[in-house]
C-alpha cells in the first residue's frame, strides 16, 4: 500500500486540502469495469481477483483492511446494504453470491476465525450488478440479459426478470412505490418492472446509440437518471400521469467545455499547475479535445458541507441539489436545478494521484466532516485507490474563479442610482424639440367672439355634423371612482393564489377561418403583426408588423395616432414595446434596437385632417455583438429600470444599461438554439421582500426547453423541461405573483410549473391545435391561451 499524498490548489483562499489520496493498493489482476460500493464509514472492492477488502474510511490508524475470501472466480460486482445496522454487504462473481454481516465478520476476526457469508446464488453467470432492497430482504443480481430477485437470508430465486436484448447493467428498488424496479442495459433501453410478479410494466424506446452504463433514482423529484458510455445523461419522469416522459438530456462533455470557458481554464491550470507537473494546459487542451469516449461510470448524490452556505451565502449552488457523476476522466458536480456544473475534479489536472483515467468508481452518499470519499479503479493499471474529496474546499475554488471572470458590479432591473447626465433616458435635450407641440396645441384653443368668459362659443371652430341622429347604444353606469382620481388595477396588490388558473372557463375565437394567434396581451398593417405592447395607463397599443412599420393606436380610435413608415427601417420590426413608464419606445430591427422618444396628439386640422400631430424621434441606437438579428427584446415599463435584455440569432443573451448607454454583460450560448421569447416579471405591487423576483426572467428556444436566469449573476437557476419542441416557437409567461410560469405546446397542451421545481404541475388539456401563446392577468390570476387554429382559452383558478 502506498503512501498517501496531499493535493492543493495553491491559490489564494484555499486554505484547505481539496483531494487527498489517503490509500493505494496494487492488485495481481486488473479490477477495471467492476461495481465498487461506499457507505457511511466504508468502502468495499475486490483485490487479487477473488478477495474482497472492506477498507475503513476514518482515520483510525488501528482500522486495518478486512478480506473476506469466499469466492473461486473474479468479483466483479459489490454493493452495501440499506440499512446501517446490521451492515450487510453482497459481493457476486460468475460462481456465487454471497451476502456478508460486516458486524458478525470483523467479529470472527477478533477471535482468530474465518469470516464465513452466506451463498444466496451459484452460477449465475456474468454479474455485472448487484443492489439490495430498502429493507435489505432481496437482492437484485444482474446477470447477463436477466435479473435475479434473491432472498438476502438463504439460497432462493424469488423471481427471475427476462426482457432486456443485451446485459442488464444496473438495477435500482423504487423507494416510493412497493415492488418497482428499474433497470437499464447495453440494450440502450430502461425497464420497470414489478420484481414480485414479475410482470413488466413499462420498456422504453432504444435511447441512444451507446450502452447505458449507470442508474441513479432521484426520490425528491421521483425521476431516474442514466448515463451512457458516450456522456449522456438522459432523465425520465416516473411521477404518475407523467407516462415517463424525458425530462431533460444532458451531454456532459459540452457542459464541461461551457464550465471551462465560463471560469477562464487555461487561466485556471496555469494557478494549480507547478513547475513538476507532468501536463500542461496546452497538453491538456489536446487531450481533451481528442477524447473520444467519455463513459458515465457512477451517478450519485452529492452532500454538500453544512457550513458551505455560511461560507458562500452568495452563491447560488449553496441551496441548490446537486449529483456527483463519476467518469473516466475526473468526478463533476452537477446542479440538478439547472443541469448545469457546478464543479470538476480532473483527474489529470492532479498528476500527483495514482490513477489518472478510471475504470470504475464509488461514491459516498453523505459526507463526513464536509467530506467524502471516493474509491477509483485503474482503467489500465492494477491498481485501487482511496480518495478523499472536500466538498465546500472545491465548490469554493472553481466558483470563485467563476465569479472573478465576471462582472465585479451587479446588474439590477431596478434603478439603483440617479440618471447620468450623458444617459440616452435623460429628457434635457429633448424637452424643447417634444414641448413645443404642447405650446403649439394649447395655442389653438377656442377663443369666445365676445368678452364674457362664460358665453358659449358659436362653433365656427367645430367638426360639421354628419349624423343627424344617433341612439346612444350600450351606455355604462357612472364610475364610482372620485373625480381626479384614477382606477388603475396593476397598482393594486396581486392576489397570491393557492393554485394556478387551470379551470377551463371559456372558449373564443378570434377569426372565422384558422387562423394563427401571434401575440396575446391582456386589457391595419399590411403584413403579419409580430408583436403587441399595452402602454402602462392602458390608453394606448403599440404594434410592429413584417411591413417594417410601427404604429400606436388609441383604445377609443381605429386609427392609428402615430405610424412610422417603412423608409425608417430596412428589416422588419420583430418586437416593440412602451418603456421607462412610458416615456420611450424600444423596438427590434435587424440586430438593432432603436430608442425612440414620441410625442401623441389625436386631435385634427380641419384644413389638414391627413397630417397627423403626433411626433417621434430617434434618440439611440444600440447594436447586438454579433449578431444578424434580434430574435427577442424585453424591458420593463411599470417603473424606472435602465436594463434591456436582447437575444439574437447568434443563441447569445446580451443585457444593456441605458444609464451608461452601451452593452453592460453577454451570455453566449444561452441556449442551444437563438433565444425567441425572454419574459420579465413585470408586476408593480410586489412587497420589499419581493422585489428581487424582478432580478429573475426567463428564456425560452425552439426544442431547448424554459431557463430561468438571474440577472445580478448572469446564472442560469433552473432549467424547466421544454414541450415547445422542433417546429414552432411556443409562448411562455410568468404570474404577476412570480409563482407560476405557462407556457405554450405543440401537443395541444398548455403547461404550468411552479418556480422551484424542473417539472410541470398541471397540464391543461382541451386545445384544438398547438398552443403558442400564453399570458397570465395582470389583476386577477387568471391564463389565457391561443392556438394556432385562431382560438382563446381562458383558465380560472
Amino acid at each position: 500500500m502506498e503512501s498517501p499524498e496531499d493535493l492543493c490548489f495553491p491559490e489564494e483562499g484555499c486554505d484547505s486540502s481539496i483531494v487527498l489520496e489517503k490509500q493505494v493498493f496494487g492488485s495481481q489482476v486488473s479490477e477495471s469495469h467492476v461495481q465498487l460500493a461506499c457507505s457511511l464509514h466504508y468502502c468495499a472492492f475486490p483485490l487479487n481477483g477473488n478477495e474482497l477488502c472492506i477498507l475503513d474510511t476514518t482515520d483510525d490508524p488501528e482500522h486495518q483492511p478486512l478480506h473476506l475470501i469466499g469466492h473461486h472466480h473474479s468479483i466483479t460486482a459489490v454493493a452495501f446494504g440499506s440499512k446501517v445496522s446490521p451492515l450487510l454487504i453482497c459481493s457476486a462473481s460468475s460462481d456465487y453470491v454471497i451476502v456478508w454481516d460486516l458486524d458478525a465478520c470483523m467479529k470472527k476476526v477478533l477471535e482468530g476465525l474465518m469470516p464465513q457469508g452466506v451463498v444466496i446464488g451459484t452460477l449465475l453467470g456474468m454479474v455485472l450488478y448487484v443492489r439490495f432492497s430498502p429493507d435489505d430482504q432481496t437482492v437484485a443480481v444482474c446477470a447477463g440479459n436477466r435479473i435475479y430477485m434473491l432472498n438476502a437470508k438463504d439460497e432462493a430465486i424469488l423471481a427471475e426478470l427476462e426482457g432486456h436484448l443485451a446485459p442488464v447493467t444496473a438495477a435500482e428498488f423504487c423507494t416510493w412505490e412497493k415492488n418497482i424496479l428499474i433497470s437499464v442495459s447495453e440494450d440502450r433501453s430502461f425497464k420497470v418492472w414489478d420484481y414480485c410478479t414479475g410482470l413488466l410494466i413499462y420498456q422504453s424506446a432504444v435511447i441512444t446509440a451507446f450502452p447505458l452504463l449507470s442508474l441513479f433514482i432521484d426520490d425528491e423529484n421521483k425521476q431516474i437518471i442514466t448515463g451512457c458510455a458516450d456522456g449522456q445523461l438522459w432523465i425520465f419522469s416516473l411521477s404518475r400521469g407523467h407516462q415517463y416522459r424525458c425530462v431533460v438530456h444532458i451531454n456532459v462533455q459540452k457542459e464541461r467545455e461551457k464550465f471551462y470557458n465560463k471560469i477562464g481554464k487555461s487561466e485556471h491550470l496555469d494557478q494549480i499547475q507547478n513547475s513538476s507537473k507532468a501536463y500542461t494546459s496546452n497538453d491538456l487542451r489536446y487531450e481533451e479535445t481528442v477524447e473520444s469516449s467519455f463513459p458515465v461510470l457512477q451517478i450519485e448524490h452529492c452532500d454538500k458541507s453544512a457550513n458551505l452556505e455560511d461560507e458562500v451565502p452568495s452563491f447560488s449552488y449553496a441551496n441548490a441539489r446537486c449529483l456527483w457523476i463519476g467518469s473516466s476522466t475526473g468526478l463533476f458536480i452537477i446542479n440538478m436545478a439547472n443541469f448545469e456544473l457546478e464543479a470538476i475534479l480532473h483527474f489529470r489536472d492532479f498528476s500527483a494521484l495514482s490513477i489518472q483515467s478510471a475504470g470504475s468508481c464509488a461514491i459516498m452518499k453523505k459526507a463526513v466532516s464536509g467530506k467524502v470519499c471516493c474509491v477509483l479503479t485503474s482503467m489500465f493499471e492494477n491498481r485501487i485507490a482511496l480518495l478523499e474529496v472536500n466538498v465546500a474546499a472545491l465548490l469554493r475554488s472553481q466558483q470563485n474563479e467563476l465569479h472573478l471572470s465576471g462582472k465585479e458590479k451587479r446588474l439590477s432591473v431596478i434603478a439603483r442610482c440617479s440618471l447620468l447626465p450623458t444617459s440616452p433616458l435623460c429628457l434635457k435635450k429633448e424637452k424643447n424639440i417634444l414641448g413645443n407641440r404642447k405650446d403649439i396645441k394649447s395655442s389653438v384653443k377656442d377663443q369666445p367672439l365676445v368678452f364674457h368668459n362664460k358665453i358659449k362659443s358659436s362653433g365656427y371652430t367645430s367638426a360639421p355634423q354628419m349624423t343627424m341622429f344617433s341612439p346612444k347604444m350600450n351606455t355604462k353606469p357612472k364610475s364610482s371612482v372620485p373625480k381626479g382620481k384614477k382606477s388603475n388595477k396593476r397598482n393594486e396588490e396581486y392576489p397570491l393564489p393557492k393554485s394556478p388558473p387551470t379551470k377551463f372557463e371559456r372558449q373564443v375565437t378570434v377569426a372565422d377561418k384558422s387562423t394563427s394567434v401571434c401575440c396575446i396581451q391582456y386589457s391595419g398593417h399590411d403584413g403579419a403583426v409580430n408583436s403587441v405592447g399595452w402602454s402602462l395607463d392602458n390608453h394606448w397599443l403599440v404594434s410592429s408588423s413584417e411591413d417594417r412599420t410601427l404604429r400606436i393606436w388609441s383604445v377609443s380610435s381605429a386609427e392609428p395616432a402615430l405610424c412610422l413608415g417603412k423608409e425608417l427601417f430596412h428589416k422588419p420590426i420583430r418586437s416593440a414595446q412602451f418603456y421607462y413608464i412610458d416615456t420611450f419606445i424600444l423596438l427590434s430591427c435587424g440586430a438593432e434596437f432603436y430608442l425612440l422618444r414620441y410625442y401623441l396628439d389625436t386631435s385634427k386640422d380641419e384644413f389638414k385632417r391627413y397630417k397627423s400631430k403626433s411626433i417621434c424621434k430617434s434618440i439611440q441606437k444600440f447594436r447586438m455583438t454579433s449578431t444578424v438579428e434580434i430574435s427577442s427584446l424585453s424591458a420593463v415599463n411599470e417603473f424606472y429600470s435602465y436594463i434591456v435584455l436582447a437575444a439574437g440569432s447568434n443563441r447569445a443573451l446580451e443585457v444593456f444599461d441605458l444609464n451608461v448607454g452601451c452593452s453592460a454583460a453577454v451570455i453566449t450560448d444561452a441556449h442551444s438554439r437563438s433565444v425567441h421569447q425572454i419574459c420579465q416579471n413585470k408586476g408593480s405591487a410586489f412587497s420589499s421582500q419581493q422585489c428581487e423576483a424582478y432580478n429573475l426572467f426567463l428564456t425560452t428556444a425552439i426544442g431547448d426547453g424554459i431557463k430561468l436566469w438571474d440577472l445580478r449573476t448572469l446564472r442560469c437557476e433552473r432549467r424547466f423541461e421544454g414541450h415547445s419542441s422542433r417546429c414552432h416557437p411556443c409562448g411562455i409567461a410568468v404570474s404577476p405573483c412570480g409563482q407560476f410560469i405557462a407556457s405554450g405546446s405543440e401537443d395541444k397542451c398548455a403547461y404550468i410549473y411552479e418556480k422551484h421545481s424542473s417539472t410541470y404541475s398541471h397540464k391543461l388539456t382541451g386545445h384544438t391545435e398547438s398552443v403558442i401563446n400564453v399570458a397570465f392577468g395582470p389583476s386577477f390570476p387568471q391564463l389565457t391561451t391561443a392556438t394556432l387554429d385562431g382560438k382563446l382559452h381562458l383558465f380560472l383558478p
